[in-house]
């Protein structure tokens, strides 16, 4: 069941040598499987492992899936939106980009934005009367699956009536949370309940992922039952260097600690997107107290010398859709003396395998660095610095003023005071977008990482440009990048950008929006929270000394991205 090889530089290999002797003689699997929060920390890590037997339980509990599949199904649904964030959103995205649509069942689409252009996006694409909205919130308090389900359950009710619209939602959240009461005074059709003992980004296995699942029509039953194969293979009794999960986790952490914190990830056509699922398991998890690691993901790959000392490499290979370049480049990294990990997949069934295997990995690469695996304290304070501003909003009808550093052709630029002096000084003369540019990415230096952190709406055009600057920058500044859309990546990289090793440079991008949208029952709208969330998002990262600029585009986005490309490429 492992399907895992590594390649390693030699003094890595004898570091994770004696780590995997280390947790063999200390017995320290055992007391994964048994909950013992000394692991970690000592803190409330017991009180998060419930995902260490939720497949059992899943398995179990199949008729209540296969129930919901076939109900949707007989309601002649076209397509199901599903309204979450994070945990709740990621492994349902991972899911519909790689198994699509099943014969005879609806279309799954997944909203994790709260950029207005993006809410219009994807209800252009659906029919609201032949449409099912999954709201998904563990907490039920969470911002943005709340304010979903106000403009949806508002425009469905406008369109089927206030009788009817109960009947086109269902929940997913842990039992006793605020959204299973708005769920009952709803009448919405079902309430399916998370495990409170599992955090957002462990819940892929849960009814989060596995209610999605069953409605798109996957045959969850050969899924789970396949994924059993992998929760044995990792159990407490398995030899660590035969245990898949252990075996992953002991190189990631053990490179972590050595220098080697940026995790390239590298997957199959396939399975493109189960890097955005990894990213946040990997980062949320482990990326505070100034440690942790760094996933890079959707990086194109380069000849090797592009790579610094501070990768690792980890190929997730889909057997049955290998991709020939790939390969060729991965090999080539490979024998330059880079740091790979191989993994092979029999096919995409088997994604429910490495969703475990990776968890397990991952609490065993938190234990090696040092940290709770399971909490995420710099979220939270991101959200706090957000939900003050909207507060703010909701009482004056604006949010704070603020003044640019910066402005040229139209675009302005905004920081903290102390990156502004910095900023200033390395740019000296040069005033223009440019100029600072060039002084932001001048801070770069090896073992460093940039990351664009874009709040415009998330379509293939805008992902393109960004990719194009990511990789301008990776090229000439040899360093690692990542490219996250806001505000999704809060609840994912964000944790990591703010809590871990500060050794990031942010360039932000914010825009005005050309579509404004009303929340229902709010003064503020849906560009209001994406400003808020921006804002807060920055100033986190200022609190945290973190190297930052933030680049506002004005209304007209396409035209203030192609100014920025050109001046990044300008400053390089």
């Amino acid at each position: 069941m492992s399907g895992l090889k590594s390649s390693l530089p030699e003094t890595l290999a004898t570091a994770v040598k004696a780590t995997s002797t280390d947790w063999q003689s200390g017995g320290k699997m055992q007391r994964l499987w048994e909950r013992d929060a000394t692991l970690w920390t000592g803190a409330d890590e017991a009180n998060w492992l419930g995902w260490l037997d939720i497949v059992e339980e899943q398995i179990a509990q199949q008729d209540q899936l296969q129930k919901i599949a076939k109900e949707v199904q007989q309601r002649t649904f076209q397509h199901v939106l599903l309204l979450g964030m994070g945990g709740s959103s990621l492994c349902p995205e991972v899911l519909r980009m790689t198994f699509g649509r099943a014969t005879h069942y609806p279309t799954l689409h997944v909203l994790d934005s709260t950029d207005p252009a993006q809410v219009k996006a994807f209800e252009h694409q659906i029919d609201i009367p032949k449409t099912l909205f999954i709201v998904s919130s563990k907490s039920g308090s969470t911002l943005e699956p709340n304010i979903f389900k106000q403009y949806f359950f508002e425009r469905t009710k406008q369109a089927v009536g206030a009788v009817r619209v109960g009947s086109h939602f269902i929940a997913i959240t842990d039992p006793g949370s605020k959204m299973q009461q708005v769920a009952e005074t709803d009448r919405f059709l079902h309430v399916f309940f998370g495990r409170p003992s599992i955090g957002g980004r462990y819940s892929a296995l849960s009814n989060f992922g596995m209610v999605p699942a069953a409605v798109m029509g996957m045959d969850t039953k050969k899924f789970l039952t396949r994924t059993a194969e992998m929760v044995n293979a990792c159990g407490p009794s398995v030899a660590i260097e035969e245990n898949p999960g252990a075996a992953l986790g002991i190189i990631l952490g053990t490179a972590a600690t050595t220098g080697r914190d940026k995790v390239t990830i590298i997957t199959s056509p396939g399975i493109s997107d189960l890097g955005a699922w990894l990213e946040q398991l990997l980062a949320e998890s482990t990326g505070k107290l100034g440690k942790g690691i760094i996933p890079v993901d959707r990086e194109s790959l380069a000849a090797p010398d592009v790579y610094g000392k501070d990768r690792v490499f980890v190929y997730v290979r889909l057997e049955s859709g290998a991709d020939a370049d790939q390969d060729a480049k991965v090999a080539a990294i490979e024998k330059a003396g880079h740091p790979v990990v191989r993994i092979a997949m029999a096919n995409t069934y088997d994604l429910g395998a490495e969703f475990f295997r990776w968890e397990i990995a991952t609490a065993v690469a938190g234990a090696i660095i040092g940290i709770n695996a399971f909490n995420q304290p710099d979220v939270e304070a991101s959200k706090i610095a957000t939900k003050s501003l909207t507060s703010e909003y909701e009482k004056t009808g604006s949010l704070p003023a603020e003044k640019p550093i910066v402005e040229d052709s139209g675009i302005k630029l905004f920081t903290d005071e102390i990156n502004a002096a910095e900023l200033a000084k390395a740019a000296g003369g040069d005033q223009s977008l440019a100029g600072y540019l060039k002084a932001l990415l001048a801070r770069l230096k090896a073992g460093d990482y940039f990351a664009v952190l874009g709040y415009i709406q998330m379509n293939a055009e805008h992902e393109l440009t960004l990719q194009t600057l990511r990789h301008a920058v990776r090229d000439k500044k040899g360093v690692a990048t990542c490219l996250g859309f806001g505000p999704r990546f809060l609840h994912s990289t964000g944790q990591a950008y703010k809590g871990g090793p500060n050794s990031g440079v942010f360039l932000q991008i914010t825009c005005d929006d050309p579509v404004e949208l009303p929340v229902p029952g709010q003064k503020f709208t849906f560009g209001v929270v994406k400003a808020a969330q921006a804002r807060g998002d920055f100033q986190v990262l200022a609190e945290r000394g973190r190297r930052a600029l933030r680049v506002h585009l004005g209304s007209n986005v396409r035209a203030g991205l192609a100014a920025l490309l050109a001046a990044v490429q300008k400053a390089l």
